[in-house]
């Protein structure tokens, strides 16, 4: 059902592209080819992964125009980035690129001196700078990356905290740690991985402990 509503959703010609894409991808997917050397592929063959290389020229050239303009709107303010992502979700960025680079490292993996002879792969490796720019836009960024980097039972403040990056001395306090100052009575809380004291404020607080 998801499949039906985006294909509604698509422009037909974005869909004929698709579905050229798809045909590409499918008349190099290896069948009696696989091992062979460079200069035994048919010339059909070599026929197709030259024209795969202008197809992903072509669609290359479009993502390298569109992205630093998407980049450029998405850095105003999370909303835009917001808007701008939906836009480039739709676009050929979002529903050919994904697909096509899927293809491409299966196509890799199948029969690799084909697709180096074809040369599709460098034209791809063009666009991760333009791709990381505009990924880096992306709300909650740095926190995901915390995340991924953070050793267990560290807070985060280690990795991303400002006292960190002027090298001053940091505190880190472990799970273990808050867990049992809490259970002495005292009152540490975690917020986007600092940890502070709001025993003063337990007593003036009018909703009550269970809420903060």
């Amino acid at each position: 059902m998801d499949h039906e509503h985006y294909s509604k959703e698509r422009s037909a010609s974005l869909d004929l592209l698709l579905r050229f894409q798809r045909l590409l991808v499918s008349k190099l997917y290896p069948g009696d080819c696989v091992g062979q050397a460079p200069n035994t592929y048919s010339p059909d063959l070599l026929g197709v992964g030259s024209l795969l290389k202008k197809y992903t020229a072509l669609l290359c050239t479009h993502i390298g125009d569109i992205l630093p303009v998407a980049t450029s709107i998405a850095s105003t303010s999370h909303r835009h980035f917001a808007e701008v992502s939906r836009v480039v979700d739709g676009d050929l960025t979002g529903i050919l690129l994904p697909e096509l680079v899927v293809s491409v490292v299966l196509l890799l993996s199948k029969n690799a001196g084909l697709m180096q002879e074809a040369g599709a792969i460098p034209l791809l490796a063009g666009l991760l700078e333009h791709l990381d720019r505009f990924n880096h836009l992306a709300p909650g960024k740095e926190r995901d990356d915390n995340e991924d980097l953070a050793w267990p039972g560290i807070m985060g403040s280690f990795f991303t905290g400002q006292s960190c990056r002027n090298n001053e001395e940091v505190t880190l306090i472990r799970k273990a740690d808050l867990e049992n100052h809490n259970k002495d009575g005292g009152f540490w809380t975690v917020i986007d991985g600092k940890v502070y004291d709001i025993k003063d404020f337990q007593t003036q607080s009018l909703t009550g402990s269970s809420i903060l």
